[in-house]
């Protein structure tokens, strides 16, 4: 799995990406789609049609990485935003998402936090 610092946000893109895709079509795809710098050290979560298949990309100090899963069985959670193309989630939000635990419906406890807004 991968280690985040608290600081580290994850985002989402909503629409279906060709897994063909690698540093340079994904790194596009930020540019486009968020208002993020590419290289600020956070994460940017693709998943395929199927939603079999996700990639996340992200700048690592020096380059950027690409981590990828496919399911040999099932599908990962698609999550419907109210913005289009994209939203963000948590560290705990992506760890159900890739445990496949539906995030969706499901409750959480308040939770102080100072400078972030609650993640869906």
């Amino acid at each position: 799995m991968i280690a985040l610092a608290p600081t580290t946000r994850i985002f989402v893109y909503t629409e279906a990406t060709d897994m063909r895709k690698s540093f340079n079509g994904l790194s596009g795809l930020v540019k486009e789609h968020f208002q993020v710098d590419l290289f600020s050290g956070h994460l940017f979560v693709f998943f395929n049609r199927r939603r079999d298949y996700v990639k996340i990309l992200m700048w690592d100090c020096d380059g950027l990485a690409l981590w990828s899963k496919r399911l040999e069985s099932g599908s990962f959670e698609k999550i419907v935003s109210k913005e289009h193309g994209s939203f963000e989630i948590d560290s705990a939000g992506l760890v159900m998402m890739l445990r496949g635990v539906q995030i969706e419906g499901s409750q959480r406890r308040k939770r102080y936090s100072i400078d972030r807004p609650e993640a869906a």
